[in-house]
């Protein structure tokens, strides 16, 4: 599913302050880590204050790393999530259960066929791609071979994978993702803190690709 206008997801951001400022540069999205071993972990009390502070139609996404039922249930019953992302090996019948919209996330490679993996998670609202680690779940910084992502892909594509302000346009130049998904690409030295002149290039250079496209109309 193609777009021309690409919506954008600023991933890990961690106190009120820099949610709003994030907020402010006309982002889609922000989210929230709720996975105890990610440097962007946020506990609940602070991420209720972020969705609290938030202006409208700024939407909030609940990332999850095999969590329990009861973990994601405890979650939203304290923060007001628009959108869970399930970034480990939840099963579609697990996703399904909170009658929420979600994101699958899947490590792309040689060895996923992103066709049937978009079957089997066929009411996910998207797929989100990313880059393979061992050691981390997201936020890796490393970018994956673009190529990899077939054009016949139906379901929407949320790109994510070491994206950056130097890399993000033609990464939508060669993938037409529904939406784009940063983290570590738009921080300095401190994990879960964006950086605003960072997040602010960021936002440049998509819209510099989508205006390309409204060229190709």
């Amino acid at each position: 599913m193609k777009n021309i206008t690409t919506a954008i997801k600023i991933c890990g951001v961690t106190s009120v302050d820099n949610a709003l400022e994030v907020a402010r540069s006309g982002v889609s999205a922000i989210g929230l880590v709720f996975y105890a071993e990610s440097p962007r972990n946020v506990d609940l009390e602070i991420a209720r204050s972020i969705v609290k502070n938030l202006p409208p139609f700024v939407s909030v996404v609940g990332l999850f790393v095999n969590p329990s039922v009861d973990e994601v249930f405890k979650t939203l019953e304290s923060v007001d999530l628009n959108l869970l992302q399930f970034h480990g090996e939840e099963k579609p019948d697990f996703c399904s259960k909170f009658k929420k919209p979600y994101l699958k996330a899947t490590n792309v490679s040689t060895e996923v066929d992103l066709i049937e993996y978009g079957k089997v998670y066929e009411e996910a609202s998207g797929l989100l791609l990313d880059t393979f680690s061992e050691k981390v779940r997201g936020g890796t910084g490393e970018t994956f071979d673009w190529n990899l992502v077939p054009s016949e892909l139906d379901v929407p594509i949320v790109l994510a994978g070491g994206l950056c302000p130097d890399n993000v346009a033609a990464a939508i130049d060669c993938v037409r993702p529904w939406a784009v998904d940063v983290s570590s690409g738009v921080e300095g030295a401190r994990k879960g803190v964006k950086d605003l002149a960072l997040v602010r290039d960021f936002i440049d250079e998509v819209k510099n690709a989508d205006a390309r496209r409204f060229t190709e109309l």
